[in-house]
């Protein structure tokens, strides 16, 4: 992958807010930045599990946009940038894993899309990037109906912009915390049919559910409502070494609106339930399907499921 991914004006994307106050770091292919991580001003801490704070503070990290400058991206606050610099420097490789995971949704997307596979609801979406999951059905079958759900009002405002004319994508703001009244929400906009398969992707979002949440409990309504054929991809963050994964989650405890729980192997597979595992399985996002590998694999869990 290139050190920077290409971006492109949005008509109507707000012109002021994201990199308003710094100019660009480059984030090289290697995960690290060219300057040092340098300590920002002083953060509020969140108050927990469920905590979300006012819409349009910026003085605490979003993962959306902590995600959106690893990637290279301009839609993002100086509070994210300095949490970004934070976290490179205890995972050197947090870049690559960041572009890792979003190859693997791109790779899970056409697979399923190429496979008969026409709704697709994305949760936890996250910034619009270079290729969204709509391009990537659409490529496959032009009918592909797409519904982006998030609860950051930066990803909405920005998610509204660039797909506003396309008649089959939807973006519905709800919370994945309380799947039922997210089901509702998505049910409303008319866009997807439960009685056909649908694709739920969960790509990085679920280790920003605390386990005072219960993230076993949601996914198990998520299932429930699912009709044969559907698929479940998921991917998940591992913890690193034992003194790293706690530095890690103690910097998102303090500078990010939602907490990072680290979860092993068995409690990701878990998730899926009783879904039939397409191979490779869960692996490590590099390894699942890939067209090429150019770095090592680091430290993400995906796989993709599908019921039959």
């Amino acid at each position: 992958h290139p050190p920077r991914f290409p971006r492109t004006p949005r008509p109507g994307a707000p012109e002021e807010g994201p990199h308003d106050d710094e100019t660009d770091d480059e984030i090289p292919a290697g995960g690290t930045v060219n300057r040092p991580a340098t300590p920002g001003p002083p953060m509020v801490t969140a108050a927990g599990p469920g905590w979300t704070p006012p819409g349009g503070v910026t003085d605490l990290a979003s993962p959306a946009r902590v995600y959106d400058y690893l990637l290279g991206g301009k839609d993002n606050y100086a509070a994210d940038r300095d949490l970004a610099h934070r976290l490179l420097a205890v995972q050197p490789g947090l870049a690559s894993a960041a572009r890792e995971n979003r190859a693997f949704l791109g790779r899970a997307v056409a697979h399923l899309a190429g496979h008969g596979v026409r709704q697709f609801l994305d949760i936890g979406c996250g910034m619009p990037t270079g290729d969204n999951v709509h391009q990537i059905a659409a490529r496959h079958d032009p009918g592909a109906r797409v519904v982006y759900v998030d609860h950051d009002p930066t990803v909405l405002v920005h998610a509204r912009a660039l797909l506003a004319d396309d008649g089959n994508v939807a973006i519905v703001r709800a919370d994945l915390r309380t799947p039922d009244e997210l089901r509702a929400d998505v049910t409303a906009r008319g866009m997807l049919d439960w009685t056909e398969p649908v694709a739920v992707l969960l790509t990085a979002v679920l280790h920003f559910v605390a386990d005072a949440d219960d993230p076993a409990g949601i996914l198990a309504a998520l299932r429930a409502g699912l009709a044969p054929g559907s698929a479940l991809v998921i991917s998940h963050a591992t913890g690193p070494g034992r003194a790293e994964a706690a530095e890690v989650a103690a910097l998102f405890t303090t500078a990010c609106v939602s907490p990072l729980a680290f979860r092993g192997r068995e409690e990701v597979a878990g998730f899926f339930g009783d879904f039939e595992p397409l191979d490779p399985g869960l692996v490590l996002t590099s390894e699942w399907r890939p067209g090429h590998r150019p770095e090592p694999p680091v430290g993400w869990a995906p796989a993709t499921s599908r019921s039959w």
